[in-house]
């Protein structure tokens, strides 16, 4: 887990039954409020993303910037128990309490992740909901996407890739919509939930990889699965050569 450190702030509140707190950087931020945390209370101004993910995730014009809020959501088996509910172990195990530290922990090593904005929790009972808010990439388009029409930067995407997992980032779904990449070929991971930083080892990182083949895999539309295979190779070789290199 990632430490507290000087520059964060605690704001708690209130809702309904139970109650709340919101961690954001005061060094971005002066304060912060529940309302951002409610797709509702932005109006127009809220826009649900449609591309990958379980939904629970809106596109906001705030004021200042142009931000992501994303709900944190169960799915397979666990959501017909609960789509939004986690069990409580305490504020610093709650999910987007541990995402906004890491991406924090990510930005501090140089790394081209989102910034966080603000992260969030209810907490009721035994269970808690959470949100994270941050600010949104915009102009770029995932690997997922590009790959489908012939034009994705394998090359940089493996390169890309070594780059997080030197850093000791083991990313627990990296999939081809969770890698993004502007028009002038730069590059991002996203969704670093139930992400983690550990020293870099061949079996976590290896699992990595293959997660990310099965995802193109999945993800080829009316391309054969040789062709990914063979563009997933190109990846391999940038990922390998990269780190070797000790980028």
């Amino acid at each position: 887990m990632v430490s507290f450190d000087a520059t964060e702030s605690l704001t708690p509140f209130r809702e309904g039954r139970g109650y709340g707190a919101i961690l954001f950087d005061r060094q971005h931020l002066r304060q912060a409020n529940p309302d951002w945390f409610v797709p509702e209370k932005w109006g127009d101004r809220a826009q649900p993303v449609g591309d990958g993910g379980r939904g629970g995730a809106w596109f906001i014009e705030a004021p200042s910037s142009q931000c992501v809020l994303r709900r944190y959501l169960r799915g397979g088996l666990a959501a017909r128990a609960s789509r939004d509910r986690y069990l409580w172990r305490g504020p610093d195990k709650t999910r987007s309490f541990a995402e906004f530290r890491l991406m924090r922990a990510l930005l501090a090593r140089g790394l081209p992740v989102p910034q966080p904005v603000a992260a969030q929790y209810v907490h009721e009972g035994m269970f808690y909901r959470a949100a994270l808010l941050m600010e949104r990439l915009v102009g770029v388009t995932s690997l997922a996407t590009l790959a489908q029409e012939l034009r994705a930067p394998w090359e940089e995407a493996g390169r890309l890739i070594a780059r997080f997992h030197r850093a000791g980032l083991q990313h627990a779904d990296l999939n081809a919509h969770n890698i993004l990449f502007d028009e002038q070929g730069k590059g991002w991971l996203i969704d670093f939930d139930r992400g983690r930083l550990r020293i870099p080892a061949t079996g976590w990182r290896e699992q990595n990889l293959a997660r990310l083949l099965r995802s193109l895999l999945k993800l080829r539309g009316s391309r054969s699965g040789e062709d990914v295979r063979q563009d997933f190779a190109r990846l391999r070789r940038a990922y390998d050569q990269a780190w070797s290199r000790g980028f």
